[in-house]
């Protein structure tokens, strides 16, 4: 584990205050006391009495110590990947000896003693702490080093996928800018208007996939960037390039990985009508259903055989971006259907919440 500090980077620790990670700790705990009453065998206590004092225990220590680390986890987290783990580990030991002297104590009460399950209790506190202790270093000790390499993998993997979204934003097929260029100063003689709004999709859609602040963006920012790229590409390709729109169905606030449909735009042209002398149509349908977004882009098929592999990148890199924003629930499929290329893209529906207006002052 590296010692230097987080800079930034979430403390590996999950968070103990959510009521999932309450009941895994209880399952955990019941588990674990099943597995030790199994082993221990115990012929002075039966098997049932024995679970019963042994789940109390280890509830005891568990959700005490899940509550001590929720209560500090924002001190914890402001420490050294080391330093936080030794805390962690200091922590659950007072904890485990704590509630240790707490069980000695209770077995010495009188009305323990008056009912006669004193037998139920430890005779004496320092070897039954220091075992508690012992077991309890193992046990947080292995859960630590699980959790960090859990993190540290997913945050690999978020990295990865940063690193390639940066990638795609930053990619812009050459051609595409030199052919824009082109045709926008070709545009600066026979219609200096139009030249001029060509110029301010140019830099929108370049202020678009260069910008790296925001993950994730509204599905009408998506689709206004997609449309922007069209419009340019209409300037080159004239009636070539036809692209039917059917998203009125699709929430504006839904967020959406940044550029994910514009690069299908941008292939289903570039692989699709650009071959065609005759050119050919792009539909782009969209649908909301059982909290679900779909959206459908669709074009003709590219005469030469085979896909190119800037096809493959983008889309692979698409479907990466949508594993890491929805996990398992998005879906996406591509394939050749008959006399077009389909590409299917399946996610659920989270909308961005609007801030409450301001109440104005009476």
């Amino acid at each position: 584990m590296s010692d230097a500090p987080g800079h930034g980077r979430a403390f590996y620790l999950p968070d103990l205050c959510t009521s999932r990670t309450t009941l895994a700790i209880v399952l955990i705990a019941e588990l674990t006391a099943m597995v030790l009453t199994l082993a221990r065998q115990n012929t002075a206590v039966d098997f049932w009495t024995d679970l019963v004092r042994t789940s109390m225990f280890l509830l005891w220590i568990g959700l005490t110590g899940a509550a001590v680390l929720c209560a500090l986890r924002s001190r914890l987290a402001r420490l050294a990947v080391a330093a936080g783990s030794a805390a962690v580990l200091a922590l659950i030991t007072a904890v485990v000896a704590a509630v240790s002297l707490c069980v000695y104590l209770i077995g010495r009460t009188a009305m323990v003693q008056d009912s006669g399950g004193a037998g139920l209790f430890p005779p004496e506190p320092g070897n039954f702490a220091l075992r508690n202790i012992a077991i309890g270093l193992v046990i947080t000790g292995l859960a630590l080093r699980y959790f960090y390499v859990a993190h540290e993998w997913r945050r690999s993997v978020e990295l990865r996928a940063a690193a390639r979204v940066h990638a795609l934003q930053a990619r812009i097929r050459p051609h595409f800018l030199f052919n824009s260029m082109n045709t926008i100063a070709a545009l600066t003689r026979s219609n200096p208007p139009r030249a001029e709004a060509a110029v301010q999709d140019l830099a929108d859609l370049f202020r678009a996939a260069l910008s790296d602040k925001r993950d994730t963006i509204t599905l009408a920012e998506e689709l206004e960037v997609a449309r922007t790229y069209q419009r340019m590409e209409q300037l080159r390709l004239g009636p070539r390039l036809q692209v039917e729109w059917k998203t009125d169905a699709l929430p504006a606030n839904a967020l959406v990985p940044g550029l994910m449909i514009q690069p299908l735009l941008e292939n289903a042209i570039y692989h699709g009508i650009e071959p065609r002398a005759e050119g050919g149509l792009v539909t782009i349908t969209g649908e909301v259903s059982g909290g679900l977004v779909t959206i459908v882009v669709r074009n003709p098929l590219d005469p030469a055989p085979g896909l190119r592999e800037g096809n493959r990148l983008a889309l692979a890199n698409i479907r990466e971006r949508l594993e890491l924003m929805y996990g398992g629930r998005a879906l996406m499929k591509s394939g050749r259907f008959d006399a077009e290329y389909i590409v299917t893209l399946r996610f659920p529906l989270l909308e961005k919440v609007s801030p409450l207006p301001a109440i104005a002052a009476s």
